[in-house]
């Protein structure tokens, strides 16, 4: 099968196009053929060592310390079932399904137990649209559902709105009644209404952390904030959620006040089936659109890994598998 690897750590021009032998399923797990997959920033801190805050060598101790563990990136996947192992139950070949697989999606074949992140897709949806949605779906879902607790008539700041969590995180706040404020370079400021922002912060021409508005939550998506910063914008009892952090939020967060007001949290996500169950529903039912950047051929995966790395992709960056 063709795929996408790495062997070292480094730019773009680590990766390297190569055949590898297409997995079987074993007991309990899927082959899917895979159509289509997300080049998230996770593949690109991956690829790059780029660990934020202080935890590179964290981020090498679990992913591998001179060289890649896991020699081939992709946390999603969209595609079709094309063979199952003994005692699957819960899919058949020929169903397209999507799901997260935490790695080794940029390749043509997978395989993944069937009681992991994997759903079928939506009737409605390309290959491509659903590979852009879990990542950042999941993500949002779980940050402003569970951590953020988030509440209808609460007033949210998204920064990185249109990035490849903001961009879900603006339409799951909407759809969780929050008033939601949007900030977002100026060339994203139409795409950010259309998802559902009630107000949009060029962040060019205004801190949006230094204005008179206050909110229950700011959710940071890109780290372009810091809590000492956020502090001045929460409410009294105001909460403040940054998706990238290091040594100084665990220093902070360890010296949080444990007995109310201005707060912070810290999370890292997990791919849950019964999320990605609820981001098909929202789907279906037409709360949640997947949002798509750019879509590139598997051969052009060197100018897919740089556009992420720019920062500046708006939605998700697709990788195509034909």
């Amino acid at each position: 099968m063709k795929s996408v690897s790495y062997k070292s750590y480094g730019a773009p021009d680590v990766l390297r196009l190569e055949l590898r032998p297409t997995p079987k399923p074993k007991a309990k797990e899927l082959q899917i053929r895979v159509h289509a997959s997300a080049v998230t920033t996770a593949d690109w801190r991956l690829r790059a060592s780029e660990f934020p805050g202080g935890l590179w060598i964290i981020g090498r101790l679990m992913f591998g310390l001179f060289r890649p563990r896991k020699p081939i990136l992709g946390m999603t996947f969209a595609g079709e079932v094309t063979e199952v192992g003994a005692g699957v139950t819960k899919f058949k070949v020929g169903q397209r399904v999507y799901g997260s697989s935490g790695g080794g999606a940029h390749a043509e074949y997978l395989t993944i137990a069937e009681d992991r992140a994997v759903a079928e897709m939506p009737e409605s949806l390309e290959y491509s649209d659903a590979a852009a949605v879990p990542f950042g779906g999941l993500c949002a879902l779980e940050f402003l559902r569970d951590v953020a607790d988030l509440k209808q008539g609460q007033r949210i700041l998204i920064i990185g709105a249109t990035g490849g969590v903001g961009a879900y995180a603006i339409q799951i706040a909407k759809a969780k009644g929050a008033h939601v404020t949007a900030v977002c370079g100026g060339t994203s400021d139409e795409l950010a209404q259309t998802l559902g922002a009630d107000a949009v912060v060029n962040y060019h021409d205004t801190d949006p952390l230094t204005g008179k508005d206050t909110y229950d939550v700011v959710f940071d998506c890109v780290g372009a904030s810091s809590f000492p910063k956020a502090r001045k914008v929460l409410k009294p009892t105001g909460l403040y959620i940054p998706l990238n952090f290091g040594i100084r939020e665990v220093w902070q967060l360890a010296m949080q006040s444990k007995t109310g007001g201005k707060r912070m949290k810290l999370h890292v996500n997990g791919d849950k089936p019964e999320n990605l169950q609820e981001l098909t529903t929202m789907m279906s039912e037409g709360t949640l659109k997947p949002v798509v950047d750019r879509v590139y051929d598997l051969i052009d995966v060197f100018e897919a890994h740089s556009r992420v790395q720019t920062r500046h992709a708006r939605g998700t960056v697709v990788l195509s598998l034909g």
